[in-house]
């Protein structure tokens, strides 16, 4: 089982020729909505891949809550853990240019006063995988690292948006994932290498780095491993980051180990990004399986 403790947000997608600079106001071509979020587009890859998932969280009682939620449920992600709260949803808007690159600005709103108390802990133990990210409370979150680890579950942690967390919480953690960026701002926390080596080493954590087109490095137990990318033509990288996250996760649960697991979720990423959005462009798991094996 796959319990993912994150972020519920509605994005506002913005489609634009270029991004705007600093100070430039910009016609998009288009404008739409869609449910986002990290936990919650973690959540929905995971669960298109297979992956049994229940999600905790928090929306707003307001106009965007249910729509925030929509993707959810049609995926199969179990969304008892979701709670209304007094205030507004998270909202992201997301700027993309014609190149596939984007911007992206976050209100938190309800995910700031998701409580990890309401995970059981019953749900807690060997046979779980806690995923989380940086988007609720980071004090909650913290908190949900210990009392998983210490109930034997593994903990994948998606470092982003970079954040500090206790380093006590992060030596906790089973897995770190971080992008290039994420990854110095860890190293510099920790006085540490950017690499996956120099940090799961100053850690006692693993960590896994993903670099874009170059594929991404991981080191468990000093252990590395290094998969390729999956080359395709990107219209929209806005997804890759967390559908990579959610499909690792799903296999893992399944019992890939972590190269082939880093694997599929090369494979899913790069699908994601042949297709805008967010939710709706991760793939379903027969579509990751074709593309694996060249059908």
């Amino acid at each position: 089982m796959i319990l993912v403790f994150g972020s519920i947000n509605l994005d506002l997608i913005f489609d634009m020729e270029a991004l705007p600079a600093p100070g430039e106001t910009r016609l998009a071509r288009a404008m739409r909505t869609e449910p986002g979020g990290k936990g919650a587009n973690q959540a929905v890859a995971a669960a298109r891949d297979g992956g049994e998932v229940a999600l905790y969280g928090a929306v707003g009682r307001d106009a965007f809550a249910n729509p925030a939620q929509a993707g959810l449920e049609s995926a199969g992600v179990d969304v008892w853990g979701v709670e209304a709260v007094a205030g507004a949803t998270g909202v992201a808007s997301i700027v993309t240019d014609k190149a596939g690159r984007n911007a992206i600005a976050v209100a938190p709103g309800a995910n700031l006063k998701a409580r990890q108390g309401k995970v059981p802990d019953e749900f807690l133990d060997d046979a779980t995988i806690v995923l989380l990210q940086m988007e609720c409370d980071l004090k909650e979150t913290a908190r949900l690292i210990h009392r998983a680890h210490d109930a034997g579950a593994r903990v994948i942690l998606n470092l982003a948006p970079a954040a500090e967390l206790p380093l006590e919480a992060l030596k906790k953690c089973w897995l770190i994932v971080v992008n290039e960026q994420e990854a110095e701002f860890l190293a510099a926390q920790v006085g540490a290498g950017a690499d996956a080596a120099s940090l799961s080493a100053r850690l006692g954590a693993g960590v896994l780095r993903t670099l874009g087109a170059e594929g991404s490095e991981a080191c468990v137990e000093g252990v590395a491993h290094r998969v390729a990318a999956h080359a395709v033509k990107a219209v929209d990288t806005t997804a890759a980051g967390d559908c990579f996250v959610g499909v690792l996760a799903a296999a893992l649960d399944r019992g890939l180990d972590l190269p082939a697991a880093m694997r599929r979720a090369s494979v899913a990423a790069a699908l994601a990004c042949t297709k805008r959005g967010s939710q709706g462009s991760a793939p379903e798991a027969g579509e990751i399986d074709a593309a694996m094996t060249g059908g």
